[in-house]
């Protein structure tokens, strides 16, 4: 059977991303989304999704600052010899440059400070996933699995590992950690997901989207989807050379449409939640564990 979960990234990190992931998530639009800790607009999304156990939010790990004119930096700590703030005194502006600086242990105390966060603001973080792949890289993927076990959330690491590495810029990478990463999660009967799927960043229509939704194969694909509502991202992405102006909205207003959902229905794709697959876990894996399951 082919599932997919469409998800949103980047919530919190503005106030758009966060009422297009509550509008659309509450229309039926969008099955979960991730927030961004460290981000300005944090406090707001962690409100709404506190008063509203039915928003299926993770914590999108953030150890990155890509924006010109709007940055964030390391909740942990503000000591440059972790690596982790650049010169300006926030994260590093891609994984690049961050995987030439950073500490791998203070990686993991920010990472953990991130989840330890969004638990604490009343969040029933439901999985761990990353923004632009920064807590996947080798030297960190150790640690970032350890936390997913010990918190007990699945982590988005596909199975088909090139569907993931291929749209991301994480520089060179051998495939090897991630099969062991892979071996940790199938011994943990931790949910895997078999492929990644991205938005195109370009204006949406259903040709351009349809690949992006229809899995080519068997299992769960994690569809990372970016909309935004409109007010505040164009100025955001305004200086950013790798942005088509509009594509956000765009978005939006294509998944407000049922646009998606009439592409996953003509093919007779199901759809599941984040949320879901955590607790079928915690309940299978409570008897290994010792751990009582959600009730």
């Amino acid at each position: 059977m082919k599932t997919v979960i469409l998800h949103a990234d980047d919530v919190g990190m503005c106030h758009g991303a966060n009422r297009a992931f509550v509008d659309l998530s509450r229309a039926g639009r969008l099955d979960s989304g991730s927030v961004m800790v460290p981000c300005p607009w944090f406090p707001e999304i962690a409100t709404e999704a506190a008063a509203d156990p039915m928003l299926d939010l993770g914590v999108h790990l953030t150890l990155t600052s890509e924006w010109y004119g709007y940055r964030w930096g390391p909740i942990s700590t503000r000591n440059t010899a972790s690596g982790l703030l650049d010169a300006d005194g926030y994260f590093p502006r891609d994984v690049i440059a961050l995987r030439r600086a950073m500490v791998p242990e203070a990686a993991e105390i920010e990472m953990r400070a991130q989840i330890e966060r969004a638990l604490a603001a009343g969040i029933d973080v439901t999985h761990l996933d990353t923004h632009m792949g920064a807590a996947l890289v080798p030297e960190v993927l150790p640690a970032t699995l350890r936390l997913a076990l010990e918190f007990r959330l699945p982590l988005l690491l596909p199975r088909e590992i090139h569907s993931y590495l291929s749209v991301l810029r994480l520089g060179e990478v051998e495939p090897r950690p991630y099969e062991q990463a892979l071996t940790l999660m199938e011994e943990a009967r931790m949910p895997v997901f078999e492929r990644f799927t991205m938005t195109p960043g370009a204006m949406p229509d259903a040709a351009s989207y349809r690949p992006v939704l229809v899995p080519s194969g068997p299992g769960l694909t994690f569809v990372s989807l970016h909309p935004n509502t409109p007010g505040d991202i164009e100025t955001i992405t305004a200086r950013h050379p790798r942005q088509e102006p509009g594509w956000r909205t765009g978005e939006y207003a294509f998944l407000a449409a049922g646009a998606a959902d009439a592409i996953l229905t003509a093919d007779g794709i199901r759809r599941s939640g984040m949320r879901v697959l955590r607790d079928g876990w915690r309940r299978a894996d409570a008897p290994r564990t010792g751990q009582s399951p959600p009730s």
